[in-house]
């Protein structure tokens, strides 16, 4: 018996949905669907009764999630309480992230951790702000890396500042905005370009939702939900964007886009990132040398 599926039951039992759960998971909802298969051929009994639209346990399924908590809550005491004895214990240290935390800041602490700790294995969740905050908040990762609270209270969350980042204007590296090296591009010139917006639930996007409200003039007509995209978007055609000024410009050096300077609004909007964990969470020994790793 996988004590890993015991663990996706219980979750199960609390989101009854199983795409939605497959979803925050990161795994097919067939997948998903196969575990629980598992466990009912296990034990030889249906845990879940699938004969109506809504989620329900059935009666056995009611028995053995009861069960199934309290063998967790032993299995993670005891897993914990071993891993005090053992230098060469295995761990896995699981981050959601935001694209710029997680793809462009964090993986450099993450490298010098695993060369003094080769046993820690780290799964990287790549998601927007507010769907790391959630996945964070439901326990279904240890660390979140978030360039915005969004509309939660930041003293909620134990937090280390990991590095400063501005939001940019960007466009096509043969965009007319740019052709004229001496003169400076001015609000209303992006008024007649295409407007490519973040989706809700962007930390880019609530940014820039509250700290730069002229955004409201731009000519929106498409929105993406990542960075690649957007770039890949911008470089073949007229949209304009805005993004990190940390992935612009490497995205700028590959020769893709160009960064523009507005004359109105040399600072769009500033911001903090941020490794967060839950108030108070108690930690096994090698998270928490993570976390104090990062926090120095």
């Amino acid at each position: 018996m996988n004590i890993d599926f015991i663990r996706t039951f219980i979750k199960l039992s609390e989101v009854k949905n199983f795409s939605k759960l497959a979803n925050e998971l990161g795994i097919s909802q067939s997948t998903l669907s196969n575990r629980i298969s598992q466990i009912e051929e296990y034990f030889g009994v249906k845990l879940i009764d699938r004969t109506t639209r809504t989620f329900n346990l059935t009666k056995e399924g009611m028995i053995f999630l009861g069960h199934a908590i309290k063998i967790l809550e032993v299995f993670d005491s005891c897993k914990k309480e071993l891993s005090e004895y053992s230098k060469e214990h295995e761990e896995e240290i699981i981050i959601t992230a935001s694209t710029l935390p997680g793809s462009h800041m964090l993986p450099k602490y993450i490298a010098n951790f695993r060369e003094k700790n080769p046993t820690v294995h780290f799964k990287i969740l790549i998601n927007n702000s507010q769907k790391s905050i959630d996945l964070l908040q439901k326990k279904n990762a240890d660390f979140a890396g978030i360039g915005s609270f969004m509309n939660h209270d930041k003293s909620d969350f134990d937090s280390i500042k990991i590095s400063e980042d501005r939001l940019v204007f960007i466009c096509s590296s043969d965009s007319e905005l740019i052709k004229n090296v001496n003169a400076q591009v001015t609000f209303s010139d992006l008024l007649q370009y295409p407007f490519i917006s973040r989706e809700k639930g962007s930390g880019t996007r609530n940014m820039i939702e509250r700290h730069f409200p002229d955004y409201k003039q731009l000519n929106e007509k498409l929105e993406m939900n990542d960075n690649d995209s957007i770039i890949s978007a911008v470089s073949d055609s007229r949209y304009i964007s805005i993004m990190s000024e940390t992935v612009a410009q490497k995205a700028k050096n590959a020769g893709l886009i160009e960064i523009l300077e507005i004359k109105e609004h040399p600072v769009i909007a500033k911001r903090d990132v941020f490794l967060i964990k839950l108030k108070e969470t108690e930690l096994s020994r090698l998270k928490k040398q993570f976390w104090n790793a990062l926090a120095v």
